[in-house]
């Protein structure tokens, strides 16, 4: 084999290689942007279902289980923007009180779609 052809066919090499590696890079981002598009729908739909505020002991039962599932959907987000923004409404469910909803329950509600925003935000950049 002469050293053109041996030359030529270690460029060719190097070229399918990083040729690949790119191929690869741009799956990953494309993989992770639909795990995080998935996530972001999941957060979403958990977040934007309505307790019974008639029932204020029914309400922070159900807020404390949605932030047991945004917590596990939290950790799955590509986008650490969207983990951050799932990880605070999961907080702010968490920490809902029975007394809240009994007492204020219109407080309560405009927080959590303010965080819903924020959440939307996030997942949409």
């Amino acid at each position: 084999m002469t050293m053109r052809l041996k030359t030529t066919v270690l460029a060719g090499g190097l070229l399918l290689t990083l040729t690949g590696c790119g191929v690869a890079e741009t799956a990953g981002q494309v993989g992770n942007a639909a795990s995080t598009a998935a996530v972001c729908a999941d957060a979403v739909r958990i977040a934007t279902a309505n307790p019974d505020l008639t029932d204020p002991k029914a309400a922070a039962d159900r807020a404390h289980a949605a932030a047991e599932e945004l917590t596990g959907l939290a950790a799955r987000a590509a986008n650490t923007t969207a983990a951050e923004a799932i990880n605070g409404l999961a907080t702010t469910l968490r920490e809902t009180t029975v007394d809240e909803l009994a007492r204020t329950p219109a407080a309560w509600v405009q927080e959590k779609a303010a965080q819903v925003a924020a959440l939307t935000r996030a997942c949409g950049g």
